[in-house]
């Protein structure tokens, strides 16, 4: 399938429009409010013109439970600083649990070392009553902060849920993670409590993290508790670790699960910025704010129903996790896969989709496009399944296409864009439009995101920075330890001054799609023209023999510039001259011939991540001559043996520019 951006791979029958969640809420306003709208579009332009309007019908419409007058709406619309229903109290948990019921699962748990496991709502809600009691007796209230340092299994979700219906502040991070990472985040916010494993498996190995949790005590002596949650299928050995109390324990009492009711803005969870260098950003959302944007974003955007079964692939230190685990507002059963998804085999995944009856699958582009290079064809019926959701970078035309042959003809393919700073999407999907190859659906009820050019203004069909001009429920409340919310202003605020820029480079369409072009801090800008590298990328990466690629321009002063291209090629390509020559020609030829690299060079892996993002402006800073170490810290990244090639290269690097 030969695809160009914007040819309509998908559109949504009559009937299947009619059983969304969305047309479910264009309908109550037609009937309530007597609003009706022409199309999507105007819906959208409706919800920020008349926000106060908008957050209002979405509070009606999902009957949020809560002490309190939900007027007024916004109180201050400042950014940042807006406050939202500053007159109400309500619990996050108590939202979640008034879905239960005995017809289908809260929880389904896919695991390497164990079989597919089934968690009913009647014991979610044991478990998380006993050990939200057992929380309160180890002094835990509203505003402390309990952290985890546990795999994407059913104890974490629990331990989040007893957690939350205390009021108590959440935090996580996953057993992956080295010991230096996870202290630059849980050191931020002085913990009380810590849940961890002593070990976790990945790719059939496992990995023991006895040592780790120690390194991590050692180093956060705010944590007074530890609860030991064993890795599934290991050993009975107890940890020598602080005031250590067994999961067993934990959850033995039986107690009834009750809710304490918090102020709309009161700390939920906080989370992070990637922190490739210097103190990850310590971002805190609060209860009102994900219980609205969770609805809104899973049932309106994602038409997550009472009764789908939503899994989200990502670690519990990544914010599609507590999007996921957001399904449990909307009454879907969520489903947790922990361990390689490629593991044992490349169809061991997309068989438990299919098997397990899986409705909305969400990954990372990087993992469809790994199984398109691989040649992974499924060849499975996937009656069940209704969407599958792309993030984390643009997905390529070629993986729009390899869907649609190799997993289902008649499918919702959304590729959405938001981030870890709001726990949702800035432009995402609707279920009622159709699905435009290489572009993103529509922007997000609610949520006023503009293209700007240089001068603030907004533009159409342009590529601009990517700008929120009015506030949103789900913007961080602050950053952690942020005095006078300097850190949070110089983040967001500084390029337009009162509204949120969020350091992307995007394009609307005149049909109100959008694409992507990458992080604007590492636009390229050659000749007078700026390009995003995700337009390389594109090029790059469609051609057969590239698995992977990363592109940085390197800018001196007093000489031309320097840009060049590293490649991960597929197993049994040569980088020869011939390779190298089509490489650049299918730059120039489709992507800008202002824009050839200076060369190309094969490498075994591009730097990425925890969350799987290309590491770009680290090795940009570190081939302009930084030294290694402040770059990038190595427990921040996902594969940190990469960087080894970038600095022997930067050895080498002044010879090659002589040359060049």
């Amino acid at each position: 399938m030969q695809l160009k951006e914007g040819d309509e791979l998908w559109r949504p029958s009559a009937s299947q429009i009619d059983a969304t969640r969305l047309a479910a809420f264009t309908a109550w306003l037609r009937a309530t409010r007597g609003l009706q709208f022409a199309d999507y579009q105007a819906l959208w332009q409706w919800s920020v013109d008349e926000l106060d309007a908008f957050w209002s019908a979405v509070w009606e419409f999902f009957d949020i439970q809560a002490d309190g007058s939900p007027q007024p709406v916004l109180a201050s619309r400042e950014m940042p600083g807006a406050r939202w229903f500053p007159d109400v109290r309500l619990n996050y948990a108590e939202h979640v649990f008034r879905n239960a019921s005995d017809e289908r699962p809260a929880l389904i748990a896919r695991g390497e070392s164990h079989p597919p496991r089934m968690v009913p709502w009647a014991e979610l809600r044991r478990s998380a009553g006993a050990l939200a009691a057992t929380l309160r007796g180890l002094g835990v209230g509203p505003g402390d902060r309990v952290v985890s340092y546990m795999p994407n299994t059913p104890e974490t979700v629990i331990a989040f849920l007893a957690c939350a219906s205390l009021g108590a502040t959440w935090s996580s991070c996953s057993p992956e993670m080295g010991v230096s990472v996870v202290v630059d985040r849980f050191r931020q916010i002085e913990p009380k409590v810590m849940f961890a494993v002593d070990g976790y498996r990945y790719n059939g190995k496992h990995h023991d993290r006895t040592a780790v949790v120690g390194e991590l005590l050692e180093a956060l002596p705010s944590v007074a508790h530890v609860i030991h949650v064993p890795e599934p299928g290991g050993g009975a050995l107890l940890p020598d670790w602080r005031s250590l109390l067994t999961w067993a324990d934990a959850i033995a009492a039986e107690a009834a699960l009750e809710f304490v009711r918090v102020p709309f803005d009161h700390p939920l969870w906080v989370v992070y910025s990637s922190g490739t260098t210097g103190l990850p950003k310590a971002m805190v959302h609060g209860h009102g704010g994900i219980v609205l944007t969770h609805l809104k974003t899973n049932q309106l955007q994602h038409d997550v129903r009472a009764g789908d079964r939503f899994m989200f692939l990502g670690s519990t230190g990544w914010i599609v996790w507590n999007l996921m685990v957001g399904g449990l507002l909307s009454g879907a059963t969520v489903v947790l896969s922990d361990g390689n998804p490629a593991w044992p085999d490349a169809q061991a995944l997309w068989q438990f989709i299919d098997d397990h009856r899986v409705t909305h699958f969400g990954c990372g582009a990087a993992f469809l496009i790994q199984n398109m290079k691989q040649g992974v064809a499924p060849g499975r019926r996937f009656e069940a399944l209704r969407s599958i959701n792309s993030t984390g970078s643009p997905l390529p035309l070629e993986a729009y296409a390899w869907v649609y042959e190799h997993i289902k003809r008649d499918l919702w393919l959304a590729s959405i864009s938001g981030g870890t700073d709001i726990a949702s999407g800035f432009v995402a999907c609707a279920p009622t439009l159709p699905v435009n190859a290489g572009e993103i659906q529509c922007r997000e009820l609610g949520v006023a995101a503009y293209a700007y050019d240089e001068s603030g203004k907004p533009v159409v069909d342009e590529v601009g920075e990517l700008v929120i001009t009015q506030p949103m429920p789900s913007m961080p409340l602050y950053f952690w330890a942020d005095p006078g919310h300097a850190r949070y202003r110089a983040s967001y605020f500084e390029e337009f001054p009162g509204k949120w820029r969020h350091g992307d480079w995007i394009r609307f369409t005149p049909r109100g799609t959008a694409v992507i072009y990458g992080r604007s801090d590492t636009t390229i800008n050659r000749h007078g023209i700026r390009m995003g590298t995700a337009e390389i990328y594109r090029v790059v990466e469609e051609m057969p023999e590239v698995q992977d690629s990363l592109v940085v321009d390197l800018e001196y002063l007093g000489r031309p510039s320097f840009m060049p291209l590293f490649v991960v090629l597929k197993p049994g390509v040569d980088l020869d001259d011939a390779l190298r020559a089509r490489i650049r020609d299918q730059v120039r030829t489709k992507a800008s011939a202002r824009h050839v690299p200076n060369d190309v060079y094969a490498v075994n892996e591009i730097p990425r991540t925890l969350t799987g993002k290309k590491m770009e402006l680290p090795i940009r800073k570190l081939l302009l001559g930084a030294e290694p170490a402040k770059v990038a810290s190595p427990d921040a990244m996902a594969n940190p043996g990469s960087m080894q090639f970038f600095i022997e290269f930067k050895a080498r690097l002044d010879t090659l520019l002589q040359q060049a």
